[in-house]
């Protein structure tokens, strides 16, 4: 997995820990200098800052002291609690660490081999698409010999200070880690997909039924290796890190690093009772402020749990900050929920595997309106359609679609300012299954992500089989910026970008013919099918100028709903269109009937019911039958 892993700014940690174990020099890292620029992204703020090595603030320093736990990590100076609960999380998985945290036993210090030691140190990061090794010296910043900024409860412990300080070198400074989002944080340390829940949008306090689902997708996610972090939305700036009278703080990221359904009851009473409450342990980044409602470390609830299951649980009275309480109290609590999930696309997992698809595109300006691709959202409906568009395909009945836009992360520096991002989002249109160049007219949502300045956004929806369009934009037009699709399915979509925005022009049009015309024809249903005494297991097949679109079959209905699209590009749109319709049998389909169709000025946009005709005869057949079409007509090859 990692034998793919780019070096970042072209630094390579083995050939620079070579040069400095030759030299017998330490490791200074020209990138990330340790002066006020690599601290702030404007001015400089507070007492004057001192870099040292862990050797020079502590004696025996080490990468990790009795191993690596959520209760290492205490914030800092900078508002980075959003990063500090995602590492809480990392800490919690061992799998998870170790790939943020690469040879980390070549890279713990050895007191038997100080010659062996040259002050350097690297790190793994999920970024745009691509894991990307960082590179640091160890060189941090202390205030009066201490660290002013993440640090473990052990003060000769340095493994979060030091990915701390390769986070920062990504983004720019240490300032520009105040006020992030956890879930740029947990995409970065494990290359999976944020999902964020609104708890109050989606009402689950008041709706059980809501709710208990809810917390199976979290238990699912956690037991699958994911990350998850819950806060409290601050509405004003007064809000930001008040604090409730249950003791939880407001516009504050908590790591979740447990999701249990625990057992109620004591002795043999508890396995037969059977029992269970839904329970979430959280852990503030702070160290300390916990919830002191039900289930708290010190309530008198946990005396309806056995010795054993407290054990278990790893139940602790201390101010450490972290705490248990129940998936409804955090519901009614807390404003969000941020799942990471880990995307399985191994074939060899007994889990769900996804097939990915993952495409780099762009947002650009361009004076020319065919080549411009910076359109915003619907809301600027004469550019909307520039955007860039990228096409794939439903193959079963019915699958379950996970999609992720995610735009390159912005650097901070003192020339720029803070790197921010732009509000994006994206929309999916259900299109004609031939559907081959790109779209310039609506077709039917079927569905659309919210538009956010977040570094990523996500949707996960249910979606029929057919082809589907995504467009995904700026909310404002005139906005550049790169961006990487990821469409996840249950088979492979065949996901691609649409670059043509009409059939091109070869040295074979002038012979064969050129498009002239545009047609779009969209079957809707049928009625009167039968197959004996049952309905017909049928479906439709539109023709025009040796092109054909085929719908599902539509089982044991004599009503069926086909609702199938088909695009034709006409060199000759004096012929008619056929759709006929067919009955699938084991052996042999069989036919019965059809229609033409003649895409005159007069259809545009309107809905004809016609009578389903013998294959053989221009007379009506005595099938009782009859199609409902649409049909779409127009000149401009850019019409459909």
């Amino acid at each position: 997995m990692f034998s793919c892993v780019k070096p970042y700014e072209d630094q390579n940690y083995s050939a620079l820990k070579r040069a400095c174990l030759r030299k017998k020099v330490l490791f200074e890292d020209p990138n990330f200098p340790a002066t006020d620029d690599s601290l702030y992204y404007k001015g400089s703020q507070g007492p004057t800052v001192r870099w040292k090595r862990p050797k020079d603030i502590c004696e025996d320093p080490r990468l990790f002291v009795d191993g690596i736990s959520s209760h290492d990590l205490h914030q800092g100076q900078v508002g980075n609690c959003w990063f500090v609960a995602a590492c809480s999380s990392l800490a919690s998985r061992e799998s998870l660490w170790q790939k943020v945290i690469p040879d980390w036993k070549e890279q713990e210090w050895d007191p038997e081999k100080p010659n062996a030691y040259a002050g350097i140190f690297h790190f793994h990061f999920w970024r745009f698409g691509e894991w990307v090794d960082v590179v640091i010296d160890d060189r941090l910043p202390t205030v009066n010999n201490q660290l002013i900024y993440c640090h473990s409860s052990s003060r000769n412990e340095f493994w979060c200070a030091l990915v701390e300080k390769a986070y920062a070198k990504l983004a720019g400074c240490y300032q520009a880690l105040d006020g992030g989002n956890t879930a740029d944080a947990l995409v970065d340390f494990t290359g999976g997909v944020s999902e964020p829940i609104d708890l109050t949008e989606g009402d689950f306090a008041n709706d059980e039924a809501k709710r208990n689902q809810l917390f199976e997708r979290v238990l699912k996610v956690h037991s699958r290796g994911g990350l998850i972090s819950a806060s409290i939305k601050a509405v004003t700036a007064a809000d930001m890190e008040a604090r409730l009278a249950c003791g939880l703080v407001k516009g504050h990221a908590y790591a979740i690093t447990d999701v249990r359904k625990v057992r109620l009851g004591h002795g043999l009473l508890a396995f037969f009772k059977s029992e269970k409450l839904d329970m979430i342990r959280l852990r503030n980044p702070w160290g300390e402020r916990e919830w002191n409602g039900p289930w708290s470390d010190t309530s008198e609830e946990w005396q309806k749990v056995s010795k054993s299951e407290r054990e278990k649980l790893g139940v602790t009275v201390q101010d450490d900050g972290e705490f248990w309480m129940t998936f409804e109290d955090l519901c009614r609590y807390f404003t969000d929920i941020i799942k990471c999930r880990l995307i399985n696309t191994s074939y060899l997992s007994i889990h769900k595997t996804w097939e990915e698809a993952r495409l780099r595109g762009a947002w650009t300006r361009h004076e020319d309106p065919l080549q411009n691709r910076s359109g915003g959202c619907i809301n600027h409906k004469d550019t909307f359609f520039q955007n860039p568009q990228y096409i794939f395909d439903v193959k079963k009945p019915e699958d379950e679609v996970l999609i992720c836009i995610q735009q390159r992360p912005k650097q901070s520096t003192r020339r720029d300012g803070k790197g921010e991002n732009l509000a994006i989002g994206f929309d999916i249109y259900k299109v004609e299954e031939n559907r081959q160049y790109r779209m310039h007219s609506l077709q039917h949502r079927a569905a659309s992500s919210i538009y956010i300045n977040s570094r990523s956004v996500f949707l996960r929806t249910e979606q029929p089989e057919g082809r589907y369009v995504i467009i995904p934009t700026t909310f404002e037009p005139g906005h550049a910026g790169e961006f990487l699709l990821r469409v996840f399915t249950d088979v492979p979509s065949n996901c691609r970008e649409l670059r043509l925005d009409e059939p091109p022009r070869t040295c074979w049009s002038s012979l064969c013919g050129y498009p002239q015309q545009v047609t779009q024809v969209h079957v809707l249903r049928a009625t009167g099918l039968k197959d004996s005494q049952t309905g017909a297991n049928s479906y439709v097949i539109i023709k025009c100028e040796g092109n054909k679109v085929r719908s599902a079959v539509q089982k044991g209905t004599s009503t069926p709903e086909y609702d199938v699209k088909g695009v034709f590009y006409r060199k000759k749109p004096s012929q008619p269109i056929t759709v006929q319709i067919w009955n699938h049998r084991v052996l042999k389909d069989e036919f019965l009937g059809q229609v033409h169709l003649k895409a005159n000025a007069d259809d545009l946009q309107a809905l004809h019911t016609l009578h389903l005709r013998d294959r053989n005869s221009r007379q009506p057949s005595d099938l009782p039958g009859t199609v409902a079409v649409r049909v779409l007509s127009s000149a401009s090859l850019t019409a459909v």
